[in-house]
């Protein structure tokens, strides 16, 4: 499976994308980080990182779009561009009919981490670590997205979006039923 990570800002929109390994690895495909000039007028942000993320999705086919769920911030400001920003992320994908998931900060933290609780720094040592890289994904943002794609491979089931409308993927399928497998395995 491969996955398309969006971690939404309006200044910096963090992307990453990971395909599924077996033996629950991840390889990293491609990291980045969209920009957009703080001095443009909002409309014209926003059109930039819809282009830079139909570009994205458009160049690496993903199977699904893993995008952190906004949470409440006491800064309006930020929250509202960081849920535009997703929605652009999610029509993109639905124009293309791929999946959209939708994770929690914290689920993300956990999943790659251990900790619903960790830092920035903590969960990019451990998407460091579980890609292999030689060097850390810079800034956050990027590492954040890597860490989102990570998450949905590793719990694919029951964040995605649309209903009846989006199914698992046979690939999903796949890692789901491989997944519950090893869990019934016995423990020695």
């Amino acid at each position: 499976m491969r996955v398309l990570g969006v971690d939404p800002g309006l200044t910096r929109c963090g992307v990453g994308v990971v395909d599924s390994l077996p033996g629950r690895r991840a390889k990293l495909v491609d990291v980045g980080v969209v920009r957009t000039d703080a001095d443009l007028s909002v409309d014209l942000r926003l059109l930039r990182v819809a282009e830079r993320l139909d570009a994205w999705l458009d160049e690496h086919l993903p199977d699904v779009v893993a995008v952190e769920r906004v949470f409440a911030q006491h800064n309006v400001s930020t929250v509202t561009g960081t849920a535009q920003v997703a929605g652009i992320a999610m029509l993109a994908a639905a124009r293309r009919g791929v999946p959209v998931a939708l994770h929690t900060p914290s689920e993300v933290k956990a999943a790659v981490t251990g900790s619903g609780r960790a830092d920035k720094e903590q969960v990019t040592r451990m998407v460091t670590r579980i890609l292999g890289l030689a060097e850390a994904p810079r800034p956050a943002d990027a590492a954040d997205a890597l860490a989102l794609a990570i998450c949905h491979l590793w719990r694919p089931s029951g964040a995605l979006q649309g209903g009846e409308r989006h199914e698992l993927t046979a690939a999903q399928r796949a890692w789901a039923a491989a997944e519950h497998a090893a869990r019934q395995r016995p423990r020695r």
